[in-house]
């Protein structure tokens, strides 16, 4: 199935309200079971912004589509100049509140399972086991030629050394780790071929446009069968590849809460979306359920 490119949706007014109770939030959770689905907006309060809200990534960038990015070197070569600028942010950022969270949970034995829509590894690094990254993670790259795997960080190395002193001040960065250059800025970077076969490289996440591996959506799809009711964090579910998880919870008849500010597309097929931040809801319904959270949690594998 293949990741529709939808990069806005906008709420309708017959969508039912939020409420500013966290309540169904906690008895999920106390009855245990909870699949957990995360968003960009979990990420928000450990510096990395999302694609949409008032202050969505969105406003000002567009994401690299995978077709733009196979068919183009000008485009490869702009994108990896721009992430390789916005990884240095991703390897500052730390677990916030709700990633430190969500690893409460699970080790109290509360969840089923994690799925993020994310790709900066912050679950992990607070904690959380087995957590299926839905859109991969920055923390590899792959050979589109050859399906070598490697570490960004061996990549980042080689870029560093093949572009000596570029420099540039970033405008902000995405939550794909794509900061904001313009053409002048990017220059004549020099993106690198794969040092085994000399292919392109891609980093090991699904663009917009791009296919979710069909294995990886069967395995979401499991969870989603085995748990008990699913809680979305931190998602406006706009693109199908989260939003189908929900759906078919609900069509299951299995409870579907949602904690997220703005009203989402998700909203008509949930019990209760809480529209609250993600920090001050979470660290409620861990204080409610009498469980202690972790400090603040490593880095994120690099």
């Amino acid at each position: 199935m293949r990741t529709r490119p939808t990069l806005s949706w906008t709420p309708t007014e017959d969508l039912p309200p939020g409420t500013t109770d966290p309540e169904p939030v906690v008895e999920a959770l106390r009855t245990g079971g909870v699949l957990v689905l995360s968003g960009a907006g979990i990420s928000t309060e450990s510096g990395i912004p999302d694609y949409r809200g008032a202050d969505g990534s969105l406003s000002r960038h567009t994401p690299m589509t995978y077709q733009e990015f196979t068919s183009s070197a000008r485009a490869r070569r702009r994108y990896w100049a721009r992430s390789h600028l916005g990884w240095r942010t991703f390897g500052r950022a730390r677990p916030n509140a709700g990633h430190r969270a969500v690893a409460a949970f699970g080790r109290h034995g509360l969840l089923s399972g994690v799925i993020t829509q994310n790709v900066d590894g912050l679950h992990q690094a607070a904690g959380s086991e087995d957590v299926v990254e839905l859109h991969g993670s920055l923390a590899r790259v792959v050979c589109l030629s050859c399906g070598a795997v490697g570490a960004r960080r061996e990549l980042a190395r080689r870029l560093a050394e093949a572009n000596a002193g570029f420099e540039p001040v970033a405008a902000g960065v995405n939550p794909d780790g794509d900061a904001d250059l313009t053409d002048d800025q990017v220059g004549d970077f020099r993106a690198l071929p794969c040092a085994d076969c000399g292919g392109i490289l891609k980093p090991d996440v699904v663009f917009f446009g791009e296919s979710v591996p069909p294995q990886r959506v069967e395995d979401c799809r499991e969870l989603v069968r085995r748990a008990t009711s699913l809680l979305v964090l931190g998602s406006s579910l706009t693109v199908m590849s989260g939003l189908r998880f929900v759906r078919q919870a609900a069509e299951a008849g299995k409870p579907v809460h949602i904690v997220n500010l703005d009203p989402t597309r998700g909203d008509r097929h949930a019990a209760a979306r809480v529209a609250l931040p993600l920090g001050t809801v979470l660290t409620t319904v861990t204080g409610r359920l009498g469980i202690p959270v972790d400090g603040e949690g490593a880095a994120p594998p690099r």
